[in-house]
């Protein structure tokens, strides 16, 4: 036997040694893998039915609570109007305490304002020796639902203020026009233009222009309205393009002048009452599938 040969066997003899020691580990791997591979996916699988279980517990407590919480408020709404539909049977000062009640709890979801209006011309009309604290009682609570939906409404979108001098309004019987603001939300950038055309000392009520302009857009949107303390931005507001509103709101007014302010924010937070633009709905989902610029 040459010695290629030799050498041949001897490396063949040691390939099928290591082969020998080697066959049983690869099974062993083999298996060891199989099973590390069936407890991974199975404990995957395990966390993804937990996971599962919770959400679909949360989501049923939620819609319970939901229901129930929507159960008391319509009681709660219907008990209260039947209120106001009994007016010979029913004193100033209940009609205020239910007043406040829907304003406090409906104020995002109805327009109050026609209530609101009916109480004061009761006031206007009543002999009551209280009368001077109801309207002042009025006023503050439509002046608190006020403020909480301005402070909303500002912390998602824009606003500014101005003040109106009314012997000044007397010098310009065409309306005056108090200074325009620029401002931007959600890349669309307007310029908002208010005008004072009269105001009515007595009911407490400011007739206004509101002109709005459009960045890229030749055309100006205007719109002539009367506001006061009962105009809630979240109910009462203009609605724009992009799915945006903006609305005038009375901060205070009295003898000498007004406090003005404008807020523009999304058309998402107006009142629940809104009803959505199909249009702008389409608007938004071709937005969203074309690639970022």
């Amino acid at each position: 036997m040459s010695s290629s040969e030799k050498n041949e066997k001897k490396e063949k003899d040691f390939w099928d040694k290591i082969d020998v020691v080697l066959r049983p580990l690869n099974g062993l791997l083999t298996a060891l893998t199989i099973a590390l591979l069936g407890y991974y996916t199975s404990n995957i699988v395990r966390q993804q039915e937990t996971r599962d279980s919770n959400e679909r517990v949360y989501t049923e407590l939620m819609s319970s609570r939901e229901q129930a919480d929507s159960s008391l408020r319509k009681d709660m709404f219907l008990s209260i109007i039947q209120i106001f539909q009994r007016p010979d049977q029913v004193g100033l000062e209940a009609k205020m305490l239910n007043l406040e009640m829907l304003a406090y709890n409906f104020h995002e979801s109805l327009n109050l304002k026609p209530l609101f209006a009916h109480l004061d011309r009761q006031l206007a009309d009543s002999k009551t020796p209280d009368k001077v604290e109801y309207v002042r009682r009025l006023n503050q609570v439509a002046q608190e639902i006020t403020t909480r939906q301005l402070v909303l409404l500002a912390q998602v979108g824009k606003k500014y203020s101005r003040s109106v001098d009314f012997d000044k309004l007397k010098e310009n019987p065409g309306g005056l026009e108090l200074e325009k603001e620029k401002l931007t939300l959600e890349g669309t950038e307007r310029d908002f233009m208010l005008t004072v055309l009269d105001v009515n000392r007595q009911a407490r009520e400011i007739t206004v222009e509101l002109g709005v302009r459009t960045k890229g857009d030749s055309s100006e949107q205007r719109r002539t309205f009367h506001v006061n303390y009962y105009d809630f931005p979240m109910i009462d507001n203009t609605r724009l393009s992009n799915d945006q509103r903006a609305a005038v709101v009375v901060n205070q007014i009295n003898d000498a002048g007004a406090d003005l302010t404008v807020v523009y924010f999304p058309g998402s937070y107006a009142s629940l009452k809104e009803k959505v633009s199909y249009d702008e709905v389409v608007e938004k989902l071709r937005l969203m599938g074309q690639p970022p610029r």
